[in-house]
């Protein structure tokens, strides 16, 4: 089963996801901070990072830089997951290192197509 690691500190923002992906066969685990979620990553080995770009604990550019000093992590697509506006949302994820970027809030019929297109080779 493809696990899915979303790094969110917002409740519903979590909900949402989590009710939209696990339908579709996807296993959620969730970590609320930015060290949690580096810790569940290397813990866990995602097949993708979902990351919120504005944590409590450490900003996005962080969280990337030290998932992407890990060799088993190197492969792992991170998503920027962020409601800043788009146009802005998607050169800062692209210079944080991130592999792609989805803006909030999700549209709900598009978002799993959206995440399949990450997992595919």
């Amino acid at each position: 089963m493809t696990t899915i690691l979303q790094i969110e500190d917002n409740y519903a923002n979590r909900r949402l996801v989590e009710r939209v992906l696990e339908p579709t066969g996807y296993r959620l685990i969730h970590a609320f901070d930015g060290q949690s979620g580096i810790n569940a990553a290397l813990q866990d080995r995602p097949d993708l990072i979902l990351l919120d770009m504005g944590l409590p604990d450490m900003d996005g550019q962080t969280i990337v830089a030290i998932l992407r000093e890990s060799p088993m992590l190197s492969d792992v697509p991170i998503i920027a997951l962020t409601a800043w506006p788009p146009t802005i949302a998607i050169e800062m994820a692209a210079r944080y290192g991130c592999d792609g970027c989805i803006t909030k809030p999700i549209n709900v019929s598009e978002f799993p197509g959206q995440i399949a297109a990450y997992l595919s080779p």
